[in-house]
């Protein structure tokens, strides 16, 4: 777990820094019209991290397996209107919610690392796994959509 822990710190504090060295429109301007903008997948990255402080959580004291609920990603980003939002605001949120995740997993007993939890498509995982994913997760889009340099 220490991996996932200097990750998310890694990210809470390069992030904004990134964030920073971006005209506004980099950060606001949408690929595509039904695509989102580098501040959008922030925010995405913020529900994500919402739906799985749930899901860490629950995973440690619900019947096992744990069914994984999913969420409608689009929605969350469109209904919380991350557009709009100030950045500083979004960034703020996306480190508190990692420092909580980065809490939550120092203080989870070893043994519930290896709690079953069903993510679906007969599939299950461990809460171990889960976290490391959620780190990857986290990675892919920071990687592949934020840094990436558009044209905009």
């Amino acid at each position: 777990m220490e991996n996932v822990i200097n990750g998310i710190n890694h990210w809470i504090r390069f992030l904004p820094e990134e964030f920073n060295l971006m005209t506004k429109n980099e950060v606001t301007n949408r690929p595509l019209p039904h695509k989102w903008s580098k501040k959008e997948i922030l925010g995405h990255l913020c529900d994500s991290a919402i739906n799985n402080i749930d899901r860490f959580i629950k995973i440690q004291y619900e019947e096992l397996p744990y069914v994984i609920q999913s969420y409608n990603q689009d929605q969350w980003v469109l209904l919380q209107n991350y557009q709009d939002c100030p950045l500083d605001e979004i960034l703020n949120l996306f480190s508190s919610l990692n420092k909580q995740i980065i809490n939550i997993i120092l203080n989870i007993p070893r043994r519930r690392l290896s709690n079953l939890c069903d993510i679906g498509n007969n599939q299950l995982k461990t809460l171990e796994w889960l976290i490391k994913d959620y780190l990857e997760h986290m990675e892919h889009h920071i990687n592949n959509q934020i840094l990436i340099k558009n044209n905009a």
